[in-house]
């Protein structure tokens, strides 16, 4: 049952800004991360461990904060989830050695819970024809608070000390939860049943050991036994865990419902578009900072290479519409085909036009839109596949398959770039043919994407694409 407010667009706006800025801690070290083992009096190695916690944490996150917003309500879950941004921040801030700041972004990681839940609650607090609209914006938010965390990271950092970067976060958190508490109604969802601790446990350490092995392939290497340990150790915690879980009454994932035709083949969709939108992220400003001398290099500065990202990030805010009213005449599946298809063409753009800064700019604002119009219509087949009463943690779930796409996306990027180098000054650096091998695995990541996508059954009260269309013409 939908629940509407005096002004709806109000709890909307405000789902979305807690989205963007719960996204935008993701990326917020990566202009320091070089500088972070001076920082922190650590080894690089250890330091890196300064951003894949966080992406770890996100990922164990999601589906948890899920099932508890389906048990607890979601309003609570969000509002909980905003006041683990504010700590995970606070602590970032007053801390100067590794230790206490893994503790933060960790805890910064786990505030990504904030967005699925929040896209599950669209549905209860919007009028009908707001829904796909406020669904659509609320999951752009992923990819603007990345787009935009970029540039205004790395200006913070060349102008002040880096622990401002932690507490311009720590305001923006404070102003989430206090908007949340205020401003989004607590719709009456809860549903009666117990958490299934030993189930997000299980969960946590499988996720946790298949992603740690993927995201330190590049460094430890895809054959080391530490690489194939950790993914061998990881696979086999989430095979028990699925086998744990379908005995339970009260699971943490209805893995029932998740191998439902659409659920699943939505889910293997988003893990291809995850990587498809990552790619570029990873790419694009290594090829933009890389010096002019190379011969394909743009010579541009950290701030200048966030600076040409950021329009990216707001091209997935701008096509939140568009996506809306694609969803409404031909469908969900569809859309999230145009979506990968577009996605896949920024690639294609990107691999014949990389000989400036605004050639790369226009193929990051195809890609981005390809982004924005897909995301809204995967949480809306997955809303639309599963009762409501499994809204949150379906959700939830979905958006993990998206970080495990992007993950990989990290991983395979990396070895890409450091497997195909030239000496250039003393350093290796990516060849030409590197970033050009990288364009195409995310395109072929998207186009990937389109053919699963297809497979997914349309409903019977999608309208067909042909009737749409008639519909429009007339």
């Amino acid at each position: 049952m939908s629940t509407t407010t005096r002004h709806p667009m109000l709890p909307v706006v405000v789902l979305c800004f807690g989205g963007l800025c719960a996204a935008l801690t993701q990326t917020l070290v990566i202009p320091i991360q070089s500088e972070l083992p001076g920082f922190l009096g650590t080894s690089a190695a250890n330091a890196a461990w300064v951003v894949t916690v966080t992406l770890l944490a996100g990922a164990v996150a999601m589906p948890v904060a899920g099932r508890l917003a389906d048990l607890f309500g979601k309003q609570r879950v969000l509002v909980v989830s905003s006041l683990i941004l504010l700590v995970g921040s606070l602590v970032c801030a007053l801390s100067s050695t590794l230790g206490p700041v893994l503790v933060g972004r960790a805890l910064q990681g786990l505030a990504m819970g904030f967005i699925p839940v929040g896209i599950s609650l669209m549905r209860e607090i919007t009028p009908p024809h707001l829904t796909s609209t406020a669904i659509a914006s609320m999951s752009a938010t992923l990819g603007v608070g990345g787009a935009v965390g970029l540039p205004l990271s790395a200006w913070i950092a060349q102008t002040g000390d880096w622990h401002t970067l932690f507490w311009v976060a720590t305001g923006l958190s404070a102003v989430v939860a206090v908007l949340t508490w205020i401003a989004v109604p607590h719709v009456r969802d809860a549903q009666p049943g117990r958490f299934d601790v030993v189930g997000a446990v299980g969960l946590a350490v499988g996720l946790v050991a298949v992603l740690v092995g993927i995201s330190k392939a590049t460094a430890w290497g895809w054959g080391d036994p530490r690489t194939l340990g950790a993914v061998a150790a990881g696979v086999v915690v989430l095979l028990g865990w699925g086998a744990f879980e379908l005995r339970r009454s009260e699971p943490l994932v209805d893995l029932r419902t998740t191998a439902q035709r659409p659920v699943l083949m939505t889910n293997v969709a988003a893990i291809a578009i995850g990587f498809g939108m990552m790619a570029q992220s990873i790419v694009v400003p290594q090829l933009l900072q890389l010096p002019e001398a190379t011969g394909y290099g743009l010579g541009q500065s950290i701030l200048a290479a966030g600076l040409w990202l950021a329009p990216g990030g707001l091209m997935m805010l701008a096509f939140a519409p568009v996506s809306s009213r694609l969803i409404g005449t031909v469908g969900a599946r569809v859309t999230l085909m145009v979506g990968a298809t577009v996605l896949g063409f920024g690639y294609l753009v990107a691999l014949f036009l990389m000989d400036a800064p605004w050639q790369l700019l226009v193929a990051s604002c195809v890609a981005c839109a390809g982004v924005g119009i897909g995301y809204a219509a995967m949480p809306t087949l997955i809303l639309d596949a599963v009762p409501m009463r499994e809204a949150a943690s379906a959700v939830g779930l979905n958006a993990l398959m998206r970080s495990v796409g992007t993950t990989l996306a990290a991983a395979v990027m990396g070895t890409i770039l450091t497997s195909r180098t030239q000496t250039f000054d003393g350093l290796e650096i990516p060849t030409l043919g590197a970033f050009q091998l990288c364009f195409v695995a995310g395109a072929v990541a998207a186009f990937v994407g389109v053919a699963i996508t297809a497979a997914i059954p349309r409903r019977q009260a999608e309208p067909a694409p042909e009737l749409s269309a008639a519909r429009t013409a007339a």
